[in-house]
């Protein structure tokens, strides 16, 4: 609207003046907006413009996959990508199977067997494939990569489809010479291009409050214009008969209609104070965020993983400064907290444990006791490889046999052997395979089979070989050949999986391993005393910190297998609601159950962890854990990561209490959820009052709230979230365990809109997805769970100790960053334009313009544009080390103290100041200046003075402001100043037909050769800032910042990367820097002035003493001193 304004004969200023920035910064986007795209196109091509064999005429022929049509048949070679999502027909491999890579769909590197319907493994040559003709039924195109619905109808035949005869594009063929498919999806019906969604945008919080403060100064040009149209139409007279306002005057200086006037003038001035609105301060945002990104958060080296070549991540470039301001953190436990490379560790069969070894979580207990653990050593049957790590010599090596139930160890066994979707690789050889699973629990599992002496070796689609030894004598090995006859998958409603299998004397079994809570559930009655003692040695496991599963097992009939898989058979063929389906008739012979026992499984916690939590939490940073696992297992991790300990007040709101079990035993399950709710809502109530009752008492102890997932559906019901997001604000640490992917959002979103609280959600697995997407920030893991949680996050790191250096380094200096760059985009185009406010003011508001519209023009864009994106990139308050020692620094970002209207007011206050002195030291100085021929200034020689004190002042205003300084710091600043200088110089020398009658032809030359000119120079400047500098001495001294603590603290330290180094280096130095080095040495009192444990100079001279060092009293140390004799009196809140 302003730039249209610009060019009507209303506005002071030549059109240029509004246009040019606008036109360079839409320029910016559009260039890296086009930028992005041309690569987006580049790489589309690429990928549309590969090859593949397709069927034609009964040849193979070479067609870019952008030609690719709905029933085309094609021929994908070993280690090819597939270009749509297929229908798997025939495969050069027996039984028509293939392998598949799914890295570029979730991330997994393991793979997945594919099997082709009998019916259609002929179709493998050009001539067979040619005469196949089929209709194909199926569900419309969605975006669910492990689900599929249809029906293969061919010669009036019609066979149920499912996800194994599906081959979804963007993966690729392993192990197979080649398969032949016939296309189902192309383009943008794939199910990985329905996937393709952006994620959620999201806006820093920051950014919001910059709208605001946008507004503020919309508020303010306006009010501006409005005092001028006013002050036009009250002036406005005949009187005044210089002016020459005759009756043919022009309507916007008519004084025969003054309203006319006063809204003309106030169009005006909108034009001619315009440059209060920072058109470029959003492209200059960007651009630094951008930086930010891709050169310091991508590229440090503290974030970057060795043993699997992986760096950090920053997948948009919005949300930096967010990652300063964090309050919560909700973590996920699995693969984010651990390491999520399971190890078989200990197992209970047929009510006996078995595995001595102990566990970090239990070392870790018994230390918080102030117990002392032995090391037990280990035994000369200990085996320790990937996936295992047992010792107990009674299962080892065919000891088994001795057992008082060898037949149970036996099923034991062979259900881990038999019962899972692992695939082998390699050679069949004990020391040579490798198995790719579907997770690492599978792997570990099949692991400890092979060791144990059941070595499954080879996979068909069919069947399972397993090499098993001495079962019928010591020392003797057998194959053996089961045939899957059914695979009932695992799925998080159903939490188990089971497989049926034919043994080579032709018993049918069903074996199954799940959750000990869906096992349980589908027992056989009797047997209690198995039952009772494997749950004691499950909740043994459990507090070990161990990942536990049930092991069962079902002796069925043949008669009632074979009706039982008509019914299954008709659900695997439906086309509606098919998995619904499946899980029904799943249920039909998924019980009646035989305990064998249980594994214990053990994820050990990531490197460095604790330290990290225990850092976070030192920034005023609470941490929430929310688990799948059972909440034994949860406290312990929680334990662990010093999340909670033996000091903290503990609230336990648990679903597995006597009267809940006796309510569920009667099956009532309306009368189980009233039960239920009442209960959660009494303890909620009681908790709560603890709690508040606990924080009214100074020295009361940290609080920690423990729910689990049953209880936690009914606390999150719209009567009892209130209560339960109070007593959580409450806590220091939240662990919420047995939770499904919804609750954790549901958590996430309770916090972030009821609080108002800044959230970051971290994890590594699809289940994260949810939450990642709900908080402010998302985290993602790059671990052994995919890549969804990567993809779907903001941020992607290798290990949670990295989120440390995310956070207290990158994350705060963004903030501090941002914060800087707003501010001073604000201030120096508030007073820049107040020097045209004030001019208004002495030409009867007639809307004239005190600069040049080339000034006008180039102020934002060249003169004072650089130095503010440098800071923006480069301005550091202290070094990332010390950021990590003192993370209290970080409470700052969280109380916003950098960009709150306290901070705006000041910087306004010196602005109007300022302004203020530019117009009226230069106007008044200037009206008994004279230049060399005796004249006195003009106009444009007052301004163009004026226009010099600005460029100059509001540079080394911002060098002012700088906490470090760099060569690009004075690159950027003098060379901005310097830029000035040759314009001005060039503009001043040249003349051209287009200039406007107010030229400030030879001004600069002219100005050069007075006295007037340097004196002004010199002194406007230093009247200018001596505000600021006052402000800035008197808060430093009296009411520092803790940066500046720290800052004063550290005043002597050499900035280097590590401690270590600057030992090594220490014996280099000169006298001085040696003093310097032993008194950054020097052991510091804690200092309670700032209510954090930051060490206080002031005590720098009394150590020095003791250690003989000469460290003379510093004038800070004095006032600091006398600042502190102040008694403190704790405030309340």
């Amino acid at each position: 609207m302003i730039s249209i304004l610009s060019t009507t004969p209303i506005s002071p200023v030549s059109p240029i003046t509004n246009v040019l920035p606008l036109t360079l910064v839409l320029l910016v986007s559009l260039i890296k907006e086009a930028f992005e795209d041309w690569k987006r196109f580049q790489n589309d091509r690429v990928i549309n413009g590969s090859l593949i064999d397709v069927l034609q005429d009964q040849n193979w022929v070479k067609m870019p996959w952008r030609r690719l049509q709905v029933g085309d048949i094609v021929r994908v070679n070993q280690d090819g990508f597939f270009p749509a999502d297929l229908l798997f027909l025939a495969s050069t491999n027996a039984d028509g199977v293939c392998y598949t890579e799914t890295a570029n769909l979730d991330g997994e590197t393991n793979l997945k067997i594919r099997k082709a319907l009998e019916r259609t493994w002929d179709y493998l040559t050009p001539d067979k494939a040619s005469e196949f003709k089929g209709e194909v039924q199926c569900e419309q195109p969605n975006n669910s990569l492990y689900t599929f619905t249809g029906n293969l109808i061919i010669q009036k035949q019609t066979l149920p489809l499912s996800p194994n005869q599906i081959l979804l594009r963007g993966c690729s063929l392993r192990n197979t010479e080649y398969i032949v498919a016939v296309v189902i999806f192309t383009g943008h019906e794939t199910k990985v291009m329905m996937n393709s969604m952006n994620v959620p945008s999201k806006r820093s919080t920051l950014e919001r409050k910059l709208d605001k403060l946008i507004l503020t100064l919309f508020g303010t040009l306006f009010l501006m214009c409005f005092i001028g149209a006013i002050g036009s139409g009250v002036f406005i007279n005949r009187k005044y008969y210089y002016l020459g306002l005759g009756e043919s005057v022009e309507d916007q200086f008519n004084p025969n209609n003054r309203f006319v006037v006063a809204i003309l003038t106030m169009l005006t001035l909108v034009t001619l104070y315009s440059t209060i609105i920072p058109i470029s301060l959003y492209v200059s945002i960007e651009m630094i965020k951008f930086i930010q990104s891709t050169q310091f958060i991508n590229k440090d080296l503290n974030m970057y993983h060795v043993e699997t070549n992986t760096p950090a991540l920053a997948r948009t470039s919005n949300l930096n400064e967010e990652l300063g301001q964090v309050e919560y953190i909700f973590s996920d436990k699995t693969g984010t907290l651990t390491r999520n490379l399971m190890e078989f560790f200990k197992c209970s069969i047929g009510g006996e444990v078995y595995g001595t070894g102990i566990t970090e979580i239990e070392i870790g207990g018994a230390q918080r006791s102030g117990m002392k653990i032995e090391e037990i050593p280990k035994s000369a049957a200990a085996i320790h490889e990937k996936g295992f790590n047992f010792d107990d010599a009674r299962l080892m090596r065919g000891a088994w046999k001795n057992e008082p139930n060898p037949e149970i160890c036996k099923e034991f066994f062979r259900c881990l052997a038999i019962c899972h979707t692992v695939l082998p690789e390699g050679d069949e050889s004990p020391e040579k395979i490798a198995y790719q699973a579907a997770s690492p629990d599978e792997a570990a599992l099949v692991t400890a089979a092979k060791n144990f002496g059941f070595f499954f070796y080879r996979r068909t689609p069919t069947a399972i070989m397993v090499r098993e030894s001495h079962v019928e004598k010591m020392g003797k090995f057998q194959d053996v050949t089961y045939e899957i006859l059914n695979v009932l998958e695992f799925n998080s409603t159903r939490k188990r999986q089971s497989v049926i299998c034919r043994y080579p004397d032709g018993r049918l079994v069903l074996y199954c391993k799940g959750a000990d809570t869906v096992i349980y559930e589908r027992l056989a009655d009797g047997n209690n005393d198995l039952r009772n003692l494997s749950r004691e040695h499950l909740e043994q496991f459990g507090s070990a910190g161990l990942r536990t599963l049930c092991l069962a097992y079902r002796d069925l009939s043949m008669d009632l297998y074979e009706s039982w898989n008509e019914k299954f058979i008709q659900a695997k063929s439906s086309l509606r609601d098919r998995e619904k389906k499946l899980d029904e008739v799943s249920e039909l012979i998924e019980k009646d159950l035989c305990l064998i026992g249980c594994t214990a499984i053990e994820d050990k916690l990531q490197e460095g962890v604790p330290s990290c939590i225990e850092t976070l939490s030192r920034a005023g940073i609470k941490i929430w854990v929310l688990t799948g696992d059972k909440m034994e297992t949860a406290i312990n991790i929680a334990y662990a990561c010093s999340l909670i300990n033996n000091g903290m007040k503990q609230f336990i709101i648990s679903s597995e209490t006597d009267a809940i079990r006796d309510v569920e035993s009667r099956g009532d399950q309306v009368e189980i959820a009233r039960f239920m709710r009442d209960t959660v809502k009494q303890e909620l109530k009681k908790c709560l009052e603890e709690a508040q009752h606990s924080l009214l008492t100074l020295s009361g102890p940290k609080l920690a709230l423990i729910i689990d997932g049953k209880c936690l559906m009914y606390a999150l019901d719209p009567a009892l979230r209130r209560d339960l997001l109070e007593l959580s604000l409450n806590c220091n640490s939240v662990v919420c365990c047995r939770v499904s992917p919804l609750q954790k959002a549901q958590v996430t979103s309770m916090v972030k809109k009821g609080a108002r609280k800044i959230t970051l959600s971290i994890g590594d697995g699809a289940n994260d997805v949810s939450m990642i997407q709900a908080a402010h920030v998302g985290v993602g893991i790059s671990g052994l769970e995919g890549m969804q949680a990567v993809m779907a996050s903001d941020f992607a790191i290798a290990q949670f100790r990295f989120l440390s250096d995310l956070l207290l380094v990158h994350g705060r200096w963004s903030y501090l960053r941002i914060c800087k760059v707003v501010t001073y985009f604000f201030y120096k185009n508030l007073t820049f334009t107040l020097t045209q406010f004030w001019f208004t003011f002495q030409t009867g508001f007639s809307g004239q313009r005190f600069y040049d519209d080339w000034f006008q023009s180039l102020y934002n864009v060249i003169f004072t544009a650089l130095p503010v994106i440098i800071v923006g990139l480069f301005d550091k308050d202290v070094s990332a080390a010390l950021s990590k020692k003192y993370p209290q620094l970080y409470m700052e970002g969280i109380r916003n103290n950098f960009f709150k209207w306290r901070v705006v007011v000041v910087w306004a206050v010196f602005s109007v100041y300022q302004s203020l002195v530019f117009f009226y030291f230069v106007t008044a100085s200037g009206q008994r200046g004279h230049n060399p021929s005796g004249r006195m200034f003009g106009l444009w020689d007052v301004s163009t003075m004026a226009f010099t004190c600005v460029v100059i002042t509001v540079n080394i205003r911002l060098l002012m402001a700088c906490n470090s300084i760099t060569r690009w710091h004075h690159i950027s600043i003098w060379g901005s100043i310097l830029a000035w200088f040759v314009f001005i110089f060039i503009y001043s020398g040249i003349t051209t037909p287009w200039d406007r009658q107010e030229n400030v032809y030879f001004t600069i030359y002219v100005l050069m050769g007075t006295f007037y000119f340097y004196l002004t120079l010199l002194l406007v400047p230093i009247f200018a800032l001596l505000g600021d500098f006052a402000y800035h001495g008197i808060q430093r001294w009296f009411f520092p910042y803790d940066y500046q603590i720290v800052q004063e603290i550290h005043r002597h330290e050499v900035e280097i990367p590590s401690r270590t180094r600057l030992q090594e280096v220490a014996i280099h130095l000169t006298p001085d820097e040696e003093r310097s080095y032993a008194i950054a040495q020097l052991p510091r009192e804690k200092s309670r002035h700032t209510g954090f444990a930051f060490d206080s100079p002031g005590y720098e001279s009394f150590f020095a003493l003791q250690q003989g060092i000469h460290a003379p009293q510093k004038a800070w140390d004095v006032v600091r001193r006398a600042s502190m004799r102040k008694t403190n009196v704790p405030k309340k809140n």
